[in-house]
């Protein structure tokens, strides 16, 4: 399985700025956010300081008057805190929220714009694992990440500067471990950054292997494979595992060096604390605070470093969705240009295709298509007939050559309007989970019902839709599953026919559909292609014997070119598949 480099990059201000503008549309929010921030790290301190000041002037003056207003004062205080700290709660994790669904959208909208080519190449399942799981990630650097870290260093900011203000010879005695906290901290974010990595990339990987395994899985089950996948399964969950063990030691190793830093500053603070006690320097309350405040450095210090894991792993995660909105693999759409009415005239000149540099597909290829004929094509398994197609409706860009729709490159086209005039029925059809008049119609508000039944009669497929529970509400599930291949066609056909399409595209469309099928739908197909510019790719040749103009491919290559009876005559190329299909068979 292919394994995409990831850097892991632990702070970038250029990755965060980007993020950054995605709260532009909420900076009311934002701003709530920050006021709370800034108001939980104003009173964080006073609950110890009422505590001293309860201590040094009611406990050990024996004031239980004056004890009982005070003991009011803090439970006003928490109710305070509480309440502050559920707006704070809230207002991150609606920002946070906000912020990916503007996100995934934009993902989802960039990855529908890029070509054919690029899925190519990358697996769905790390496409998945970008939108979906990494973005979540990315929402806790709002939520959890960004505005808690600025909350915390306030927090601390306040906390010791309180501190120095009490007693600053205390103050640098507790901080004496201060050093060996920030030593320990630097060597388990470089630690995290490598594991952190780790998980995301076998979280990709495992999202990619399901995706592709569960999608094939009757290959699996035809050629029983269960037992081999299982074991590939099991490698790549392991692998999975191991890099979430790894960041859990990091964090088991951790986490116990700072309780006992902590341990050594209490200690320290015990130590000290009772020696100006009884030196009569410091009152009772201030080391009782300080016990306090001990408790709130170290706290804020220990979240810390969890929101700096937490925003160390949404720019990794960032990093990787970025990576994909910054994919310019699109196809180019510098046309504008559109007609009034499209005739279908269809030309290809010199043509030269290559998915890789040099690796041509299709070489020099020339022909022209009359409005309203069919011209099929014909050739051996990769001789380059489906790229044919693919390169009229610009999925796949041309090096060389030029193709004319009505004697006006395809280029200079509006790319929307090019494609808004070419149906392709293809011969894997892809049904979505949904109702069949869904799935017909792609929810396009100007195909009515009405429509949709005309068409499906055309099609000779309104009975057997109609025979489904709740017709054409009858809900299809993933790829089609509950239809047959034959009745998955026939809806595509339909789909094909309501968007009226000047130039028909008939990608090897009869070949999911048995004999008796094929024939109740001849006659529909012919109907479709009254009026229209065809295309037609057919292995069963008796399926285009009635085409206007054959053009057969060998290797990327055009080796003939005529009628079916012209290319009989020959005796060349056509006749030997012609031959070898019908003779061998002995029909």
């Amino acid at each position: 399985m292919s394994e995409q480099k990831i850097t892991g990059t632990t702070y970038d201000n250029k990755l965060l700025g980007r993020m950054v503008k995605y709260m532009k549309p909420y900076k009311g929010i934002f701003w709530a956010s920050v006021v709370l921030t800034v108001l939980l790290a104003a009173v964080a301190p006073a609950l110890p300081l009422l505590i001293e000041y309860t201590l040094d002037k009611y406990i050990l003056t024996s004031n239980t008057s004056g004890l009982t207003w005070m003991l009011i004062v803090m439970i006003i205080l928490l109710i305070l805190q509480t309440v502050v700290r559920y707006y704070h709660t809230l207002t991150t994790n609606t920002l946070g929220q906000n912020v990916i669904r503007d996100i995934r959208i934009e993902v989802f909208n960039h990855i529908t714009q890029l070509r054919l080519k690029y899925f190519d190449n990358t697996p769905i399942g790390r496409l998945i694992t970008r939108t979906i799981s990494d973005l979540e990630t990315i929402s806790n650097i709002f939520s959890q990440g960004l505005i808690q870290i600025i909350g915390d260093l306030l927090q601390l900011i306040v906390i010791i500067g309180v501190m120095f203000y009490t007693d600053w010879k205390l103050t640098f005695v507790v901080l004496i471990p201060m050093p060996l906290m920030i030593w320990a901290t630097y060597i388990f974010k470089e630690a995290m950054k490598d594991a952190f990595v780790d998980v995301r990339k076998w979280v990709s990987n495992l999202n990619t292997f399901l995706q592709e395994h569960i999608s094939g899985m009757a290959i699996i089950q035809y050629f029983s494979r269960d037992v081999q996948e299982i074991r590939k399964f099991e490698k790549i969950n392991a692998k999975h595992r191991d890099a979430h063990i790894r960041a859990n030691w990091y964090f088991s190793i951790f986490f116990p060096v700072l309780e006992i830093i902590v341990a050594i500053a209490t200690g320290l603070l015990v130590w000290y604390g009772s020696k100006q006690i009884l030196a009569n320097e410091i009152s009772p309350g201030v080391v009782v605070a300080f016990l306090m405040y001990i408790n709130m450095i170290f706290r804020p210090i220990r979240e810390l470093i969890d929101k700096f894991n937490t925003l160390q792993m949404g720019m990794v995660s960032a990093e990787r969705i970025f990576e994909v909105l910054d994919t310019k693999d699109f196809t180019p759409t510098e046309g504008k240009r559109t007609l009034d009415k499209v005739q279908g005239d269809i030309t290809f000149k010199n043509v030269w295709l290559a998915y890789n540099e040099q690796k041509w597909v299709l070489k020099d290829i020339s022909f022209h298509v009359s409005p309203g004929e069919t011209l099929a094509l014909v050739g051996a398994t990769g001789a380059g007939k489906s790229s044919t197609i693919n390169i009229l409706s610009r999925f796949y860009e041309i090096q060389k050559g030029a193709i004319f729709l009505d004697d006006i490159d395809i280029r200079e086209y509006d790319l929307q309007f090019l494609r808004s005039h070419i149906a392709t029925v293809l011969q894997d059809v892809f049904l979505f989970s949904d109702s069949i008049l869904n799935n017909i119609t792609l929810q396009n508000p100007a195909i009515s019902r009405e429509q949709v039944i005309e068409a499906a009669k055309k099609v000779g497929a309104y009975e057997f839709i109609m025979r489904l529970p709740g017709g054409l509400d009858y809900q299809v599930q993933e790829r089609g599953a509950t239809l047959s291949g034959g009745q998955a066609q026939l809806v595509s056909f339909i789909r094909a026919l309501v968007y009226n399409p000047t130039i028909l595209i008939l990608d090897e469309a009869t070949s999911s559909i048995d004999t008796e099928t094929e024939v109740m739908i001849q006659q529909a197909i012919d109907q479709m292609m009254t009026g229209r510019t065809a295309i037609v790719i057919a292995h069963r040749l008796s399926t285009i014997q009635k085409a206007d103009k054959i053009v057969v491919f060998d290797k990327g290559e055009i080796k003939e070119i005529g009628t079916h009876s012209e290319l009989i005559a020959k005796e060349g190329y056509y006749k030997s598949l012609y031959d070898l299909q019908f003779n061998s068979a002995s029909i």
